[in-house]
């Protein structure tokens, strides 16, 4: 069962990075997309490196001094789960809105957030083509 979990989990990273490679408008903004954010999802953290709009790097559920990033996402699975489907509903449908749900949480630098909100909004929604990971 690890090793089907293990699998889903490799897929999936392998999809997320593939469909935020190719995306056009990542691609079209993302010249100056390069920084290193955290989405903990609860369950699991994902830590993504982008440099230059490619997403070069996932690691899952790093260690406090593996590897730095600059901001962290924060929320339940379930909130997740909800914002990761293809038609979100009501409050599960951007960071903001489901921030105000008081689960979501922005932590760290908001400043390197803000420079790149447009592209880490896109990549976001790309969860929608993908599925969360939790």
């Amino acid at each position: 069962m690890i090793v089907i979990a293990e699998t889903a989990q490799q897929r999936w990273i392998e999809d997320f990075r593939r469909i935020t490679n190719e995306d056009p408008e990542i691609q079209a903004h993302g010249r100056h997309y390069t920084c290193a954010f955290l989405i903990d999802m609860a369950e699991h953290c994902y830590l993504i490196r982008m440099s230059r709009g490619h997403l070069e790097r996932i690691l899952v559920d790093p260690g406090p001094l593996d590897e730095r990033y600059e901001f962290a996402i924060r929320a339940s699975a379930e909130t997740w789960r909800k914002f990761a489907q293809p038609i979100p509903e009501p409050m599960y449908h951007g960071i903001f809105a489901a921030s105000f749900r008081r689960d979501m949480r922005l932590d760290g630098d908001l400043l390197v957030l803000m420079q790149n909100l447009r592209c880490v909004v896109r990549h976001l929604e790309l969860l929608r083509s993908t599925g969360s990971p939790v």
